[in-house]
């Protein structure tokens, strides 16, 4: 299942099979502004189709995929899921 917000699919069961691959306990997500108010929407879905991972709002900035927050390791987290604007090809 995917949230749709406005243009953007969010693609969450993506997020959520890349945390039961990697094994992850602990996420950060990491939002740009225009999606940090729907951060707790996100958190939610994670938690509820997970076994509870604990899931880290990144309130700092993002502005890009060159942006990714440096000081999650601190946090303990063990992936971080990264939103942007545009779609990124894989």
């Amino acid at each position: 299942m995917s949230v749709v917000h406005y243009d953007y699919d969010l693609e969450l069961d993506k997020v959520i099979e890349a945390i039961k691959k990697n094994d992850a306990k602990t996420v950060v997500l990491h939002l740009p502004d225009g999606l940090k108010n729907r951060g707790h929407e996100i958190t939610d879905f994670i938690y509820e189709n997970t076994d509870g991972v604990e899931v880290i709002i990144w309130a700092g900035s993002n502005f890009g995929s060159c942006d990714l927050p440096v000081d999650v390791e601190r946090a303990g987290a063990d992936l971080i899921i990264h939103f942007g604007h545009s779609p990124w090809l894989s």
